[in-house]
């Protein structure tokens, strides 16, 4: 069992719903969401994970360009 499946909440301040994602906090800190943690992973809703989705987007993308380039 982990940690989201025993009712683990998001990290992102003033935000008191269930956690359904688990996310590097590197990668999370670094789309500009208010994280409340210091550990290794983040926790985010479902609200919170689609806007670190909306935010990667981009980097996505290019890292996607770059390893299909022959």
């Amino acid at each position: 069992m982990g940690r989201i499946s025993k009712g683990e909440q998001c990290q992102v301040l003033k935000c008191t719903n269930p956690a359904i994602r688990s996310l590097s906090i590197e990668k999370v800190k670094l789309t500009g969401l208010p994280i409340d943690a210091n550990e290794k992973r983040a926790y985010l809703c479902k609200e919170h994970y689609k806007q670190y989705k909306k935010k990667t987007k981009g980097e996505k993308r290019i890292e996607k360009w770059r390893f299909n380039v022959s």
